[in-house]
C-alpha cells in the first residue's frame, strides 16, 4: 500500500501477527472470529498466535514476553499486564521502547469483548487498523482500545 497522505499502511503480503496474552486466547478466539466474518482477512493478514506457538509459558515474566515479541515482530494483545515491579510491562516498555519497537495494544475492558457485540466490534475495528497502519504506531509504547 505505501504512503497516502502522510500515513503509512502495512504490506499487505506481510501482514501483521498479534501474539495473545495467555490469559486473553478465548477473548482472542471471539476477536479474530469477527475480524474474519467481516471479511478483514482478505484485506489484510492478521495471524494471532499464542504463547506455546512461540516457546513461552504461562508464567512467563513481562520483559519476556515483550521481548519475544519484539524479536518476532509481533504485536502483543494483552488486557491486563503489570505495572508494578521491575519487569512490569510498563517497566519494560520505559527502559527498552525505541521508535521502532511494534505497541502493545490493551484491550480496556476484556469481559466486554464476550458480553456486548458494540464494545466488540469497536475493539474489532481498532485492531484492524492497527494491523493496517502499524508504522504508524512504531514507537508507540502501549494503545488502550477500544
Amino acid at each position: 500500500m505505501g504512503k497516502t497522505s502522510g500515513i503509512q499502511s502495512t504490506s499487505p503480503a506481510t501482514g501483521v501477527i498479534f501474539l495473545i496474552d495467555h490469559n486473553f486466547k478465548g477473548h482472542a478466539r471471539i476477536l479474530l472470529g469477527s475480524i474474519a466474518g467481516q471479511g478483514w482477512l482478505d484485506v489484510v493478514p492478521i495471524r494471532f498466535v499464542m504463547f506455546e506457538e512461540v516457546g513461552l509459558s504461562i508464567d512467563s515474566n513481562d520483559r519476556v514476553v515483550w521481548r519475544v515479541a519484539q524479536k518476532n515482530q509481533m504485536i502483543l494483545l494483552t488486557a491486563n499486564r503489570s505495572m508494578k515491579d521491575e519487569d512490569s510491562l510498563e517497566q519494560v516498555m520505559r527502559k527498552e521502547n525505541t521508535p521502532s519497537s511494534l505497541p502493545v495494544v490493551t484491550i480496556g475492558n476484556a469481559d466486554r469483548v464476550l458480553n456486548d457485540s458494540s464494545y466488540r466490534e469497536r475493539c474489532v475495528d481498532r485492531i484492524v487498523e492497527i494491523a493496517i497502519y502499524t508504522a504508524n504506531y512504531m514507537g508507540a509504547r502501549r494503545i488502550f482500545i477500544p
